[in-house]
């Protein structure tokens, strides 16, 4: 089980540091990533975004997709749609390829939006997304507060 946490005591800006624990993805009936090596960043009022080195990814699970977006704290964003038995979820993964300094760590790791696959999970918990289609965090029953992304919570 993972120990409390709440959301309101992230920091801002944002935190990089290791997952502390295994994190799999599942599409297509299939396990598409899987690492005990994953790194999170904390972000006040957010669930945990967990990223998944690229060598923990299955072959041929990503295609690089069009369009990008630009995080403050993380730079520039480019996504991919993720690929297994013969589904396709659309720009559901991305990648910061070249991040600011302060996230230099997370460049070529990967990030998954759990609403889309078949199953996220951290540990043995299978995550919720957080709410709303703009935040890719992972809810799990250990975090507390507010977590953004429903309505009302955009933009503070």
């Amino acid at each position: 089980m993972l120990p409390p946490e709440n959301v309101q005591d992230y920091p801002r800006p944002p935190a990089l540091e290791p997952a502390g624990a295994r994190l799999r993805v599942m599409f297509g009936g299939a396990v598409i990533a899987d690492t005990t090596r994953g790194l999170r960043v904390l972000e006040t009022h957010h669930a945990p975004t967990y990223y998944f080195p690229p060598g923990d990814i299955a072959e041929g699970a990503l295609s690089p997709c069009r369009g990008s977006s630009l995080c403050e704290w993380k730079g520039r964003a480019a996504y991919f749609d993720v690929l297994s038995a013969g589904q396709t979820a659309r720009k559901a993964a991305w990648t910061c390829p070249k991040p600011t300094r302060r996230f230099s760590d997370l460049a070529g790791y990967v990030a998954f939006y759990a609403g889309p696959m078949e199953a996220c999970f951290v540990g043995e918990e299978a995550v919720i997304p957080q709410p709303g289609d703009f935040y890719g965090g992972w809810v799990t029953a250990n975090l507390h507060g507010i977590v953004k992304g429903g309505p009302g919570t955009l933009g503070w």
